[in-house]
């Protein structure tokens, strides 16, 4: 069990380990990928002072692309509808203005240009920053899922091993307590053994006695009926077994 558990923690380990490294080198790219994006804010910005700058020494106030855009709608409104000579020749007017804006204004088409540029490609970068930034997280938390797997690991261990140290504890003292028990057991039996012995040859010893008076009594016994018959006394039945045993 404690093995299996010990395996299990160092595997959660290994992958929080490699999860850390893993947030570690994504940090330091987001890192990177965010100084990008803050060099390109900064050039963004410089384009807009240089755009600034342009604008107010030539006198523009809009965008070349809207002023374009401007100029191609009333186009399409002088081809497309019919008015009167007056309205298309103010029209007009309003175009050669707008066209004579739209010149000046392209000096700004270069800027307007890379700032849109830019501008994408800061976009793009953001994107790519966010998308480490949630892989970052999503890693972080894995790695302290798997650090919380370990420390629970480890403490289910360490209970084990208290577990096991007071079992084991609990066991010599068992065993000590057993082996003085048996001890005292053995110079039981040894007393009674000795007991046994003793008793053994009391019981010898009465026997012999017994059978050493049982001798003497059937001999005086005999000794009284051989008498009897001597004197030529009548036997009794008691007499006759007497010499019948014999």
């Amino acid at each position: 069990m404690i093995s299996e558990l010990i395996s299990r923690a160092k595997s959660a380990k290994r992958e929080r380990d490699q999860l850390t490294a893993s947030v570690k080198e994504s940090k330091v790219k987001r890192k990177e990928l965010s100084d990008e994006v803050g060099k390109e804010i900064g050039q963004i910005k410089k384009l807009h002072q240089e755009k600034a700058e342009i604008a107010k020494k030539h006198g523009i106030t809009e965008d070349p692309a809207r002023i374009k855009e401007q100029i191609e709608a009333l186009n399409t409104k002088i081809e497309t509808e019919a008015m009167s000579f007056e309205k298309e020749k103010e029209l007009m007017k309003t175009i050669k203005a707008l066209q004579k804006k739209y010149k000046e204004a392209e000096k700004l088409s270069d800027v307007w240009e890379r700032v849109h540029g830019l501008s994408k490609e800061i976009d793009r970068m953001k994107e790519k920053v966010e998308e480490k930034h949630k892989r970052i997280q999503e890693k972080a938390k894995k790695s302290q899922e798997k650090h919380e797997e370990m420390i629970e690991t480890n403490k289910e261990i360490d209970d084990l091993r208290k577990a096991e140290e007071e079992a084991h504890k609990k066991f010599t003292e068992k065993k000590e307590e057993f082996n003085q028990i048996n001890e005292e057991l053995k110079k039981k039996l040894e007393e009674l053994s000795q007991l046994n012995a003793k008793v053994g040859a009391q019981k010898a010893e009465k026997r012999k006695k017994k059978q050493a008076k049982q001798k003497k009594d059937i001999a005086d016994k005999k000794k009284a009926v051989e008498e009897k018959l001597k004197r030529g006394e009548k036997l009794t039945t008691e007499d006759i077994l007497v010499m019948q045993g014999d």
